[in-house]
């Protein structure tokens, strides 16, 4: 009968419902606000993505809270899960290597490479035990990016060489923080922001985007301090025109960019 050519079309069509009403059944993208059934009926029903976001306790200036990045990459990594579908939030890493002159500032706390590396490959090698296939890396500040990279490279060909089936991998996206934020920096200047301005550290670039994910860290009266901007103060850049509306174009672009690249690892079979 003419029907019979749709059952293919229905089961597949009724697969992806029930797929996705799985993925929505969860009461949040984060990890830590899972019990571990509802983790573990997830992942049977397939969400065995994790990503670990990657933050740092620095100074930002007199107008920011120390724990911008890990604020940030917290939204941003909840906003690239929900996206992307079966995917969960690993909780942040918030104790990282930092730049020499943040350290003379109160509240930076740098943690050593090897101290830092080891923590990171901890974290995946329980993830992994825990059922997960493919761990993302994703961070928020420049300096640890080339570790990030080395970490993946070097637990994936350790997980491939012990076999399994399927062998589970680590992703550095570093389109994240390379690329996006690139891309970020080219919309202000075309809407007429100077490289002063824009800055390399809690400047307007900086400024802009954590009023668009978490606007409670941010010290709106201190904006002129800030943009005095010296050694003394640890601001390269002037946050003044800094908006939410600003922040949030170069939220969307973080979060599409690194949905493109990490949708373009994933496709790759294990």
């Amino acid at each position: 009968m003419w029907w019979r050519g749709w059952r293919p079309l229905l089961a597949a069509l009724l697969l992806a419902v029930g797929q996705g009403a799985a993925q929505a059944a969860l009461p949040s993208v984060y990890l830590e606000e899972l019990t571990w059934p509802e983790l573990q009926a997830a992942q049977r029903d397939g969400a065995t993505t994790v990503i670990i976001p990657i933050g740092g306790t620095e100074q930002n200036g007199p107008h920011m809270a120390l724990g911008k990045h890990n604020a940030r990459v917290r939204v941003l990594a909840g906003r690239i899960a929900a996206e992307l579908g079966q995917a969960v939030v690993a909780p942040v890493l918030a104790y990282v290597p930092e730049s020499r002159g943040h350290l003379h500032f109160p509240g930076t706390i740098d943690t050593p490479p090897e101290a830092f590396g080891a923590l990171l490959a901890a974290a995946a090698q329980s993830l992994r035990r825990g059922g997960f296939l493919d761990i993302v890396l994703i961070g928020d500040s420049g300096d640890y990016q080339r570790q990030l990279q080395q970490i993946a490279e070097q637990l994936s060909r350790e997980w491939k060489r012990k076999g399994g089936a399927p062998s589970a991998r680590v992703h550095y996206v570093g389109v994240y923080y390379r690329e996006a934020l690139a891309a970020f920096r080219q919309r202000l200047r075309e809407l007429g922001h100077s490289e002063s301005e824009i800055g390399v550290h809690a400047g307007l670039l900086d400024t802009a985007l954590l009023m668009a994910t978490v606007p409670g860290m941010v010290r709106a009266e201190q904006l002129g301090d800030a943009a005095r901007h010296s050694p003394a103060n640890g601001v390269t850049g002037d946050p003044r025109a800094a908006t939410a509306a600003l922040g949030r174009e170069g939220a969307d672009l973080v979060v599409r960019q690194s949905l493109q690249a990490l949708r373009r690892a994933l496709a790759t079979p294990h």
